[in-house]
């Protein structure tokens, strides 16, 4: 009886998360801030970094998805949930018969989807227009997946602060966001870093997603594949705790 409820209840769950995906992808993949921030913020800064280095565009497209994966995932959440806390749109979601689990990974997901849609942007360039080799192709799909679902958490993390401007919780998503660009190993490889700079790019969790891709590249992996891995789960971990915690805090 016990084991029957659970599995009931784990798919009115899963249910209730992908109606909030699905609620968030229709109404918000097409907003143009959304497609700044999530496609063409990662490309200028990608030019950006091209234009100074004497190296091929295509050895740079690794880079250019991570970074890509970084700012598309955790873009959807900080504009649809203040949207949503205006229009009291959020205050019956949290009322609805569903759980704050679900809410989270609900809201989680459609950022995660929108991301990988978006990524295959460059990573089709990549192939079609410089070449570019995949030796890797599980190293690939497992890298981006994950650094997809961490991002998408931070996303919806951050968005658990009570407010209603989407522009209050960018603000300080990007004093998060930007300096992962920058010590992440995205464009500078890590080994050339300095000292202090390795050490704060072990912090980050676009490190371990990004070596994963590079590796998929055929490019020197700073860490293990497995190690990658392992601490990609203990973030994605980490920031799903945090999230449900603070918006069981601010929605009491």
């Amino acid at each position: 009886m016990n084991a029957e409820f659970d599995k009931d209840q784990l798919t009115a769950e899963a249910v209730a998360a992908w109606a909030i995906a699905k609620k968030d992808m229709i109404i918000y993949y097409l907003k143009p801030n959304i497609i700044v921030s999530g496609l063409l913020f990662p490309l200028f800064m990608f030019l950006a970094f091209a234009a100074g280095k004497n190296v091929p565009l295509g050895y740079l497209i690794p880079g250019l998805i991570s970074v890509t994966l970084l700012f598309s995932s955790s873009t959807i959440e900080p504009v649809s949930i203040p949207i949503e806390r205006r229009t009291k749109t959020f205050e019956r979601l949290l009322s609805a018969p569903v759980s704050l689990h679900a809410i989270v990974i609900g809201e989680s997901m459609s950022g995660f989807l929108y991301s990988i849609g978006i990524a295959l942007v460059p990573l089709i360039v990549g192939i079609v227009a410089f070449k570019t080799t995949i030796v890797s192709p599980l190293a690939l799909i497992v890298g981006m997946l994950l650094t997809a679902i961490v991002f998408s958490t931070m996303g919806t993390l951050f968005a658990a602060y009570p407010t209603e401007s989407p522009g209050d919780i960018m603000s300080m998503l990007n004093l998060v966001r930007l300096p992962l660009i920058f010590v992440s190993g995205t464009f500078i490889p890590l080994d050339a870093m300095p000292p202090v700079g390795a050490w704060i790019a072990y912090l980050s969790p676009l490190t371990y997603g990004n070596d994963l891709i590079q590796e998929a590249y055929g490019h020197t992996a700073f860490f293990f594949p497995l190690f990658d891995v392992v601490m990609l789960v203990v973030f994605f971990s980490i920031f799903q705790f945090i999230a449900h915690r603070l918006y069981a805090k601010y929605n009491d």
